[in-house]
């Protein structure tokens, strides 16, 4: 038998190990590692450490991250290198090698690129540096709403770890609660940002139960937690935390252009990164008929073979038998009433090393507003929906990423105009697309930051011999010629 990995928590004072531990597995069922869950008290005394830290400059903590993304791909962390990390997520998530090798590279260019990314979300009017002596407009200063930046991981997709990078740069100190499905890309991310700059006050990994993990949000200034339509609805109306919940993501394809030329990146869409992303497309709506586009698409998809994701090909996800069999089980009861393309029997195929693949499902709608348009689920499965210009924007609301193939510019202004429409995508352009400083659900800095103003005295006036005022102490005959230099440290 194997020795089991140890994932030690990484306190304020450096590794913390506990006897309350939670075995990891893979998708066979194998225990693979013990994750160290900490009592209540370690992270209240964690919190109260990154309070009273100070941040690294400006300069300084770019300039780690920049250096984190060299270490996190290619150093030996926590006794690992970067091809054993990466076999070891690909064997416990049952994401694809390929897949979780090019997440892995995101997150090393969202790292190195930190700086561009969070000045993209700046606005225009706020000053960069405090002491820029170009400065001297009247302007804003962009500003953090607070010191310490909690989140909680997702497990589904290991390149979500790329986007909190973000409140590092900005200067939070950052306390995450890594999953216990997929501990080892935030524990390695972690191990990383420390060996290239960042203190072990400034950044903390906190496996928790799920009770003690709301103690987490509740010491920190800020949140940003990962979850499913429940969790969203839980902090909907919660200032201090951000919930990421499912994408929804869509295609809509107009009579205007020949879908044919499209199909490849339907196919992608659908499929890429595992098809397990909030961003992969789960329906397509198409003007005309749906059926010839979901007989392509079901033929294309039903082609994709099933294979262990430890293997270089694969692109299906893989999970335990049994997590993949109540996969299966709410497909169907979702599905019923639909017309099965692909998957109408079932999705699951079961590997002779252990685990199951969840195979495509295909399933085509009758109208654009079916309840199944609005169902996400974990794996690569989209419903072929019909539209029309009377059915509107409506049927295309909530959506994380919208493809759109049209050439119908009105079209495209409504729909970037559309409100709980986070992306618009044009043409061949995957919906799972990602690159560094461009907004994901917004840029996370509209919720990590606020603008405020920064008045000063003209120089002149502060040279001037002093007046005295009304004998009420009013600044009456003081100059209101200001400035306004500061900006986030």
């Amino acid at each position: 038998m194997n020795e089991l990995i140890p994932l030690d928590a990484l306190g304020a004072d450096g590794l913390y190990r506990t006897r309350t531990r939670q075995r990891v597995h893979d998708v066979t069922g194998g225990e693979v590692a013990e994750l160290t869950l900490v009592p209540r008290l370690f992270v209240a005394r964690t919190m109260s450490a990154l309070r009273r830290a100070r941040s690294l400059p400006a300069d300084e903590r770019i300039a780690a991250l920049a250096r984190t993304a060299t270490t996190f791909t290619t150093a030996g962390i926590n006794g690992h290198s970067l091809a054993q990390y990466q076999d070891i997520v690909s064997r416990v998530s049952g994401m694809g090698i390929s897949a979780v090798r090019s997440s892995t590279e995101m997150i090393a260019e969202a790292a190195r690129l930190a700086r561009h990314s969070v000045l993209q979300g700046r606005p225009v009017g706020a000053a960069g540096d405090l002491s820029d002596p170009a400065r001297r407009d009247p302007t804003a200063a962009w500003t953090r709403r607070g010191d310490v930046f909690a989140v909680h991981a997702a497990g589904n997709h290991p390149a979500t770890h790329a986007l909190w990078l973000e409140a590092l740069a900005l200067g939070y100190r950052v306390a995450l609660r890594p999953s216990g499905r997929e501990p080892f890309t935030p524990h390695r991310l972690v191990g990383a940002l420390r060996a290239s700059g960042f203190g072990d006050d400034q950044v903390v990994l906190l496996p928790t139960d799920h009770e003690t993990a709301d103690e987490i949000l509740r010491e920190a200034d800020l949140g940003m937690v990962y979850g499913g339509q429940d969790v969203v609805d839980k902090y909907r109306n919660d200032t201090h935390v951000l919930p990421q919940g499912p994408g929804r993501s869509k295609i809509l394809i107009t009579a205007d252009v020949d879908w044919h030329e499209h199909l490849d990146t339907i196919v992608d869409s659908v499929v890429g990164q595992g098809g397990t992303a909030c961003t992969n497309a789960t329906a397509v709506l198409i003007e005309g008929d749906p059926a010839p586009l979901a007989r392509a698409l079901s033929e294309r998809l039903a082609a994709i073979p099933s294979l262990s994701p430890q293997d270089d090909r694969a692109l299906l996800p893989v999970r335990p038998v049994r997590s993949a069999r109540a996969v299966e089980e709410l497909l169907l009861s979702k599905a019923a009433g639909t017309r099965p393309w692909l998957g109408g029997d079932g999705v699951v195929d079961e590997l002779p090393s252990g685990g199951a693949v969840l195979r495509p499902a295909v399933h085509q709608v009758d109208r654009p507003d079916a309840e199944q348009v609005g169902v996400e689920l974990p794996f690569p499965c989209v419903w072929v929906a019909p539209w029309s210009y009377e059915a509107g924007t409506s049927p295309l609301r909530n959506t994380l990423v919208l493809n759109v193939a049209t050439r119908d510019e009105r079209l495209i202004g409504d729909l970037v105009s559309e409100p709980t429409v986070a992306n618009v995508y044009l043409g061949r352009r995957p919906t799972h697309w990602y690159a560094p400083g461009v907004p994901h659900d917004g840029y996370l800095s509209d919720f990590l930051m606020r603008t405020k103003a920064v008045v000063r005295e003209a120089r002149d006036q502060e040279r001037a011999p002093h007046r005295a005022g009304p004998a009420d102490g009013s600044s009456q005959g003081r100059s209101r010629r200001s400035i306004t230099t500061h900006a986030a440290e």
